[in-house]
């Protein structure tokens, strides 16, 4: 057995890493990749490992030279008109090599872990493509495969239809081919195909022909959870070093770092981020992608339609909420414009205190493992502070801690009395188990107008990607400024949309709110049945949980990411001693952070 990697090509998506340098030349974590292939490539004690190279050759062997304790052999094969051609003409230089042995095909530009050239070389069919169910972030050719994992259908990035993208699966651009493979099927098809349709081609168009013969002896080997990216862009290389950090403190670190875009990591499940796991109903999905081509092409309304279209579904009045380009934008509007001392109860969602000075803060910690509280205990607090704002957070982030609407508004009335801003976050309020939770009403915000309501609709609607949060105030004049303060089009259209239909679902809505209460109740009881954990008591959609046991809450985050693809949050940090906060998902998802709780707390 022999391996082949094809290493022409340019590169120039890279653009200035690759200026001087082949594409794998360039580093991920302090390791190029052609160093890392080749060290991967050597453990498996093959005959030899026969290189194509093309731009920047001379330099690429130089380098390579330069690389100690390789033990295999490596001989180039040069790729003159790499300019001219495409990876077709640079496997077929290589030809004489594939018909001699067995071989290892890859391309040069892929990260993977060890485990992917064991898979093919442990499987015993002589000739595989390597390939993996097809993810958002993938990019190239598809496959089809049935049952038998013979491949039926090969899908050029021109004839990929979005509509079966279930049904796809992607190259890994890794192969296994038998010499008798490459000498009676591959290279005569190899040589026939360029001489039709010349060298600017892709080998893989070769296999496309090949499927389509009685018996095409190559079979679709399936990755199964093994990690690799295709690093064509800055963007994949960022990707690729977070994936493949040699440290896996930095690695959680990195991830962490991210706050989003999970869906860009294969299989990761995320337990971090808050959301609605019931809804939007799959009816509101369609209706959004029926207006797609248009919400995509024009531009959103203004701030003046927006505020609208959000007191439409508040039913409040327009003068009296703001939109926000998420909560968080709101947040740090009204945060930067406060003066004097501000109250804060703690642990909390951290957005509000990061948005003010520590020397003006004045924080309120409850003395009890639950980190629980009531109106009263922030009255009795607070009366006697000498502050000009007070945040609540109801139900608190993240121990999930709710004040009932009666002892709220006894709050609310408090604030007015000592002439106090009073801050309400409610993004989490529509989860408690009593459903006239809300403040956000015409009547309260027009005899408080010292009372600001703050709702995130990303995490109450499992909307997170179109950014949407309100504030509500019966300061008329406090909304105008904010109006003003941020961008006339702080919403896309996707957003300002959703806003358009979603007073169509608010049946939807309630139902979503009835199943995720039920399956709350039967999270939290098969998370208590777990030795090792104590879960807080809570009516928002994630549980702050106290390990008992031997395991700390940064091991444990470390473990659920490597060992299951399970992000936490570790609040130890926050909270002083040995928390976590996960998300309330639905079932399915619910059961898989079990069995790895069970696997690792206990």
């Amino acid at each position: 057995m022999q391996a082949v990697i094809l290493a022409a090509g340019m590169g120039k998506r890279l653009k200035e890493l690759t200026q001087d340098n082949t594409k794998c030349m360039v580093k991920i974590n302090g390791v190029t990749l052609i160093e890392r292939m080749l060290r991967q490539i050597d453990k498996h004690n093959l005959s030899k490992i026969v290189i194509v190279v093309g731009y920047e050759g001379q330099k690429l062997i130089d380098y390579i030279a330069t690389l100690k304790n390789l033990k295999t052999p490596i001989v180039y094969v040069d790729n003159p008109i790499y300019d001219k051609t495409n990876n077709i003409y640079s496997l077929s230089l290589a030809q004489d090599y594939l018909c001699a042995e067995d071989t290892l095909l890859f391309e040069s530009d892929l990260i993977f872990e060890d485990s992917i050239i064991d898979l093919l070389l442990n499987d015993p069919r002589p000739s595989l493509a390597l390939v993996d169910k097809y993810e958002s972030w993938m990019d190239g050719t598809c496959l089809k495969i049935d049952d038998h994992d013979n491949i039926t259908a090969f899908i050029p990035g021109k004839n990929f239809k979005y509509a079966e993208k279930d049904e796809y699966y992607k190259t890994v651009n890794i192969y296994k081919f038998s010499k008798n493979f490459s000498r009676n099927s591959y290279v005569p098809f190899l040589n026939a195909y360029i001489k039709a349709l010349g060298e600017n081609e892709y080998y893989e168009q070769v296999l496309r022909v090949i499927t389509m013969l009685d018996n095409p002896e190559i079979k679709a080997e399936r990755l199964s959870g093994q990690l690799w990216y295709e690093t064509d862009d800055i963007q994949d290389l960022d990707i690729a070093s977070s994936m493949f950090h040699p440290d896996d403190d930095e690695k959680v670190a990195s991830l962490q770092r991210r706050f989003g875009g999970y869906w860009r990591y294969p299989r990761l499940l995320d337990f971090c981020y808050l959301v609605n796991p019931y809804f939007p109903p799959q009816r509101l999905m369609d209706e959004i992608k029926a207006s797609f081509e248009v919400l995509i092409t024009q531009y959103p309304s203004g701030m003046g339609v927006n505020a609208l279209l959000a007191a439409k579904n508040f039913d409040v009045h327009q003068e009296n909420i703001v939109v926000g380009n998420g909560a968080a934008e709101l947040i740090k509007s009204f945060m930067e414009s406060q003066n004097g001392k501000v109250g804060f109860v703690r642990p909390t969602f951290e957005e509000y205190p990061n948005r003010y000075t520590n020397d003006n803060s004045v924080v309120f910690a409850p003395e009890n493992p639950d980190f629980s509280y009531t109106a009263n205990d922030i009255i009795n607090f607070f009366d006697d502070k000498d502050i000009n704002t007070l945040v609540i957070i109801n139900p608190d982030n993240p121990s999930g801690n709710y004040i009932p609407k009666s002892d709220l508004l006894h709050l609310v009335d408090w604030a007015g009395e000592r002439d106090l801003k009073l801050v309400i976050d409610e993004s989490f309020v529509d989860f408690a188990d009593c459903k006239d939770s809300t403040i956000i009403e015409q009547s309260i915000l027009d005899a408080n107008p010292h009372l600001y309501v703050v709702k995130s609709i990303s995490k109450s609607y499992g909307v997170p990607g179109i950014r949407l949060g309100v504030l509500a105030s019966g300061n008329v004049d406090a909304i105008s400024r904010i109006k003003k303060d941020v961008a006339i089009w702080n919403i896309n259209s996707f957003g300002e949309f959703y806003m358009q239909i979603a007073e169509k679902y608010k049946k939807d809505y309630a139902t979503a709110l009835d199943k995720f209460r039920t399956e709350r109740q039967r999270f939290e009881n098969e998370l208590n049945a777990i030795d090792g954990i104590r879960v807080i008591p809570s009516q928002a959609n994630y549980f702050m949980i106290e390990l008992t046991g031997k395991v700390t809450a940064k091991e444990l985050t470390k473990k659920m990411l490597l060992v299951h693809d399970i992000l936490i949050k570790d609040l130890s940090t926050k909270a002083h001693g040995e928390y976590i906060r996960i998300a309330i998902r639905n079932t399915d998802d619910n059961n898989k952070l079990i069995d790895a709780f069970k696997s690792e707390v206990c």
